[in-house]
């Protein structure tokens, strides 16, 4: 009897080493107990890595990592800096001889442009899907945007979609999955965010799990909406229950993970006051734990 859609979803994140289902509906997970590997984005270094005024290279900061205790380096968009397949492949080979996988790459974009703006913004994570394919990266995050001043919320959300969809046919092709963040603006909510993650058609598509972005009542509870789409998590040492700062329960954030079977790189992105080279460390110690 030939396989169901989700039985060959399910059966494809299983074999496919480290494929991700589709997130029209909740991610098929593979059989067995949830697999949580821990990466460091490099965001959590964002002044040092700055490419005009910075003190440390992508390269430094693979060589950082290799010294602590994780599976991978997220190499953000925003600190190349050089955009060649030369550069691409250096960066791939650097952490290949750290042993460490390059679990994504973020991207900065906007959905929600118009116009010519528009276009460029799909362009752009067109490129930088390629650009990850080349260095073996399993994620693009990509944001949806802003709504434009006067703007209805549908108008909005169709062009995120759309954009999404395009940029998911690349994606497909290069073996690459793009993770839609919760990042505020059109997707400030559970509901909001997948408004534009249900209707996108595609096997390359997901949604990255920001633990902090959510300013809303419980964000706990509203995590635990998206998890089972989620197919690359970044996690914050804080979080933000009704625009209130407070330090994170990073144990129960990686239960939320664990009870939807969450299966892919939990990335710890740091943006708290302590200096990250001091943080960082104690962070990725304390998650290692609780991943086990």
């Amino acid at each position: 009897m030939p396989l169901s859609r989700r039985q060959f979803l399910a059966a494809s994140a299983a074999l496919g080493a480290g494929r991700i289902a589709p997130a029209i509906d909740p991610v098929a997970r593979p059989a067995g107990k949830p697999v949580l590997k821990l990466a460091l984005a490099a965001y959590s270094f964002r002044q040092a890595l700055d490419v005009k005024k910075g003190t440390m290279t992508l390269f430094d900061f693979i060589d950082y990592a290799a010294e602590l205790p994780l599976d991978g380096v997220e190499l953000t968009s925003y600190y190349w800096a050089e955009t060649t397949d030369d550069y691409a492949a250096k960066l791939k080979a650097h952490a290949a001889k750290k042993k460490l996988a390059i679990s994504g790459v973020p991207v900065g974009n906007n959905f929600c442009a118009t116009g010519a703006a528009y276009k460029a913004e799909i362009q752009k994570v067109k490129d930088w899907t390629a650009r990850a394919a080349k260095v073996g990266a399993q994620t693009v995050r990509i944001f949806a945007g802003n709504l434009p001043k006067g703007e209805k919320l549908e108008d909005a959300q169709k062009r995120v979609v759309d954009a999404m969809n395009e940029c998911c046919e690349v994606a497909e092709k290069l073996g690459v999955v793009l993770a839609l963040e919760n990042h505020g603006g059109i997707t400030d909510t559970p509901e909001h965010l997948l408004e534009l993650v249900k209707p996108v058609k595609s096997k390359a598509l997901g949604v990255n799990i920001d633990t902090g972005n959510f300013h809303t009542a419980d964000p706990y509870a509203d995590i635990g909406k998206i998890a089972p789409y989620g197919v690359v998590s970044q996690v914050k040492t804080e979080v933000f229950p009704g625009n209130k700062r407070e330090d994170a329960d990073l144990a129960k954030v990686v239960k939320i993970l664990k009870d939807a079977n969450f299966h892919g790189f939990v990335a710890l992105e740091y943006e708290a006051k302590e200096d990250a080279k001091v943080a960082v460390p104690k962070y990725v110690k304390e998650l290692r734990k609780l991943i086990g």
